[in-house]
């Protein structure tokens, strides 16, 4: 299984995509985790990314594709069905995806758009709580940790708030994420591989209705 998955910010993709790897033993990528390995590595490649990130601009979308590529040719799990999260998110990324994956022979079985309202998503971020130590995400309604300002995973006591989670920022983001992801929706439209579900529902509803591939 090949999935592309679609949706706001606090939609619920990581959520989803965790569910999804465990069920079907696939490989979750998301292009953040990528990139960040790759400049671990200390790879040629890892040492461009790591000189647009520090010089403070958005690493080009050939690059992004070149690590993409490396991944699922050397990563013989991620051969086997992988969920791609955080890529594409123009229509011009969503053309060049296509071709490297017409070239690798993996093509996409289906997209999935997570619509979500957006009062929901200022409900659910504006809760959002991360551990600065290692990360771990929380909320404080829905998944709180179990002993109050200590992180389950590390023991962490430190859980923030991003300062961007705020209805007025959250937003503007939505507006902005809207007007770059319609484009890409109508795109896979047209190819007849878009999913649309409603991204309110819990990740373990929507696990469960997830479509078989084509």
């Amino acid at each position: 299984m090949r999935i592309v998955l679609l949706g706001p910010p606090g939609a619920g993709k990581g959520t989803l995509a965790a569910l999804i790897k465990e069920k079907q033993g696939i490989v979750h990528i998301s292009t953040g985790d990528i990139l960040r390995e790759e400049m671990k590595s200390g790879s040629e490649l890892g040492h461009e990314v790591q000189r647009y990130v520090d010089s403070g601009e958005l690493v080009p979308d050939d690059v992004i594709i070149r690590i993409i590529e490396s991944k699922l040719s050397h990563d013989q799990q991620a051969r086997k069905g992988f969920i791609l999260d955080g890529f594409p998110r123009t229509v011009n990324q969503a053309q060049s995806m296509d071709s490297l994956l017409k070239k690798l022979d993996l093509p996409i079985d289906y997209v999935l758009y997570m619509d979500t309202d957006v009062d929901l998503l200022i409900q659910r971020l504006t809760g959002r709580r991360i551990c600065r130590q290692c990360g771990a995400v929380y909320h404080v309604v829905n998944r709180p940790p179990v002993k109050e300002g200590v992180c389950d995973i590390c023991g962490g006591t430190d859980l923030y708030q991003r300062a961007d989670d705020n209805e007025e920022t959250i937003r503007n983001r939505m507006d902005v994420y809207l007007s770059n992801t319609m484009p890409i929706v109508e795109y896979y439209k047209k190819q007849c591989k878009l999913e649309t579900v409603d991204g309110g529902q819990d990740a373990e509803v929507l696990l469960n209705e997830l479509p078989q591939p084509r």
